[in-house]
This record gives C-alpha cells, sequence and structure tokens, in this order.
C-alpha cells in the first residue's frame, strides 16, 4: 500500500511554523501577566495587509495537511458517517491549539507580539485549509491522485515524495548560487566562533590559511547542473518507467526555474526576476537536463549509489565558495523585512534540504528491495 505523504509534511510543517513564530528565540522574558491575557485585548492599533494575509495563508497548508493526514491514514471508521467533518474538526482543532501555544509563547518574547486578532486570522486559515482537503475528498480530485501515484510511483515513496514537495519551498529562500541548497560552511564557522568566543574552546576551532574564494564560472555551472539534477535522481529512485522520468526531469527543472525567479523576484523586485540568469547558470541547467537524460534507462538502486556521489560532489563545491556581498544584503531583507515571518518556512529548509536527501537515500540504499509482487 501507498502510505501517505500529508502526514510527514504536516509535521513538518509544524516545525516550520513553530520556528517561525517565535523567531528569533532571543531575550526571553516574563511580563508577570498570565500567557492567556492577550486572549482578552483590544483591537490591535497597528496592523497592515500583509500581517492579516500572513496569517491566514501561513496557516492554511496546516489545515489542509492535517485534515488530509486524518482521511488518508484509514482510522476513519468511527466517524464514518460524516469523516469529511470529522477531518475538519480534528484539523481545526489541532491548528486552533497549535496557535494558542504560539501565541502565549510569544509573550515571553521582546520582538514578537502576541495578538487575539493573530490567533483568530491562523485558526480562520486552518480552516480554510481543512474545508479545502474535504471539498477536494469529496470531489474525487484526491481519488485521482491516489491512482495516479499508484500509476507512477513504487509503493514505498513516501519519504522521496515528502522531500520532492519540500524543494520548491526551499527553494524560495534566496542562494548565494542558483539552485545551490545546503551552503552552510561559512555560517556555520562563523555561528560557532560566536558560540566560542571567550572561552578556551575558541582556540580548538581549525584556522583557515586561505580565504573562500568566489566560485569560477566553470564551477558555478557545476554547481547549478547538478543542484538541477538531484531532483531529477531522486524522484527517479520511485518513478516506474522511462517515459514518466523524462517527463518529471523536465516538469523539475522549469519548476526550479521558476521558483528561483520567483525568489528573486521577491529579493530585489520583479524587474529583476531572471536577472541571476546568467550564462553559466544557462548552461547548468542544460546540463543538468543532459545528464537527467543519461541517466533515464538506469535502475532505480543505480540513481540512488549516483545520487550520493551528486551530492557529496556539489556539497563540497558550493560550500568552498563564499557568500557574495550581494547575498548578504539579500539575506538581511529577509531576516529583518518584511520576509521575517517566512524567514524560518524556507532558510532552514534551504540549509538542510540536501542533507535530509543524504540521510534518505543512505537509508534507502541499506535496505534489500522488496522483490517484485506479480499479481495474481
Amino acid at each position: 500500500m501507498h502510505k501517505t505523504s500529508a502526514w510527514p509534511l504536516a509535521g513538518a510543517y509544524v516545525v516550520l511554523v513553530v520556528y517561525a513564530s517565535l523567531y528569533p528565540f532571543t531575550g526571553w522574558r516574563n511580563q508577570e501577566i498570565p500567557p492567556w491575557d492577550f486572549l482578552f485585548a483590544g483591537w490591535p492599533r497597528y496592523w497592515t495587509g500583509f500581517d492579516v494575509a500572513a496569517n491566514v495563508v501561513g496557516y492554511v497548508p496546516l489545515g489542509f495537511l492535517l485534515a488530509l493526514s486524518f482521511l488518508r491514514r484509514g482510522n476513519v471508521r468511527f466517524f464514518a458517517a460524516h469523516p469529511n467533518l470529522a477531518a475538519i474538526a480534528v484539523a481545526l482543532a489541532a491548528g486552533t491549539l497549535l496557535s494558542l501555544c504560539m501565541e502565549a509563547l510569544q509573550n515571553f518574547l521582546p520582538s514578537r507580539v502576541a495578538s487575539n486578532v493573530d490567533f483568530g486570522l491562523n485558526a480562520g486559515g486552518t480552516l480554510l485549509g481543512a474545508v479545502l482537503a474535504a471539498g477536494l475528498e469529496l470531489a474525487g480530485v484526491l481519488a485521482h491522485w491516489n491512482r495516479f501515484r499508484e500509476r507512477w510511483f513504487i509503493p514505498h515513496a513516501r519519504g522521496a515524495l515528502v522531500l520532492l514537495a519540500l524543494w520548491p519551498f526551499a527553494l524560495l529562500f534566496p542562494a548565494a548560487v542558483p539552485l545551490g541548497l545546503g551552503q552552510v560552511f561559512e555560517r556555520l564557522e562563523t555561528s560557532a566562533a560566536d558560540w566560542l568566543l571567550d572561552t578556551p574552546f575558541l582556540e580548538w576551532l581549525p584556522v583557515r590559511e586561505v580565504e573562500l574564494q568566489p566560485l569560477v564560472p566553470a564551477a558555478e555551472l557545476l554547481c547549478v547542473a547538478l543542484g538541477a539534477f538531484v531532483p531529477c535522481l531522486l524522484g527517479y529512485t520511485i518513478l516506474r518507467s522511462i517515459g514518466r522520468r523524462a517527463v518529471f526531469a523536465l516538469v523539475t527543472i522549469a519548476l526550479g526555474t521558476l521558483v528561483t525567479a520567483l525568489s528573486a523576484a521577491l529579493s530585489w523586485g520583479p524587474t529583476h526576476a531572471w536577472a541571476w540568469l546568467s550564462l553559466p547558470v544557462r548552461l547548468g541547467l542544460v546540463f543538468g537536463l543532459a545528464l537527467s537524460a543519461l541517466m533515464l534507462a538506469v535502475p532505480r538502486r543505480g540513481c540512488a549509489a549516483v545520487l550520493l556521489l551528486v551530492l557529496v560532489i556539489h556539497l563540497s563545491v558550493l560550500n568552498q565558495a563564499p557568500a557574495s556581498a550581494y547575498f548578504t544584503d539579500t539575506l538581511q531583507a529577509w531576516e529583518q523585512g518584511r520576509f521575517i515571518r517566512f524567514n524560518g518556512l524556507a532558510q532552514w529548509l534551504g540549509w538542510l534540504w540536501p542533507y535530509a536527501v543524504l540521510v534518505y537515500v543512505l537509508l534507502r540504499v541499506s535496505r534489500p528491495e522488496p522483490p517484485p509482487r506479480i499479481p495474481a
């Protein structure tokens, strides 16, 4: 049987909501007021349309995934008469409780303000998402998806599908190199030095004899190509046929290009949406597509082995380059400007996605593949 991907996606989204709600996790203090006091406060004096939309839209996927998880897990026999209403109720209760906890905890953060309006908007977003999931179930859309999944993917595809679903969101956070997810070395080095400052352990850190140098065009081309190649290979490990692999590769690289353009538009403005598409980047996308074409006929286990090698090379080359000054300014715009609420929703995904793929593939290749089932 195909296991639903909605449940792990809902869990991942809860973690991201917690991060975005409590960022930056510093300056905790006790104001000597009940944490639930915000529920009885008056209408906030300052609010914007962006805040309203962010609070509603931010919880719509949560409600959708929670309701879908309830419907897909096959444990709704107790609610057989009205499973869709039960799914909406369970999702709304879980999302509302999560929002209540987040707003209550924001009382202890100086940079965040607990608001009953935010709480109501979050609950409304959860309800909208849950109603959407129930409506799609009633309309038969989810049944069509199940049939599509059975035709295209192998039964044990949930982990890869979850990672592939998260990939476009990881690309939303601006990367120093297009499609270059997982560039964490420089930040880890700086953070470790800050944490160990004024301690004897600071001397334990290795000292770089040579400063990180910007990537030459050939290295940038390679990083872009491998960044496009990785999700294609991941999809190849779960797809059933060569033709479906070809369609998947085209759609994946096109989607990555469009999402990167959206990220650039959000960061620098709509007029600069395609400014990142330099000659090395264009050649890298073509090279990534060519590599994907060469792997179309390779067995799934072989694709997983190649994926491990590609990930190691990609992360090694990418983390030997520093972030540019323009990239640093872009990070500040996301971390201190109007995108602060989405900071945790994409930043950590962009950093950790390739490493999660690495762990998943290692676990995958370490297990023997089940023998194919012969239909009766």
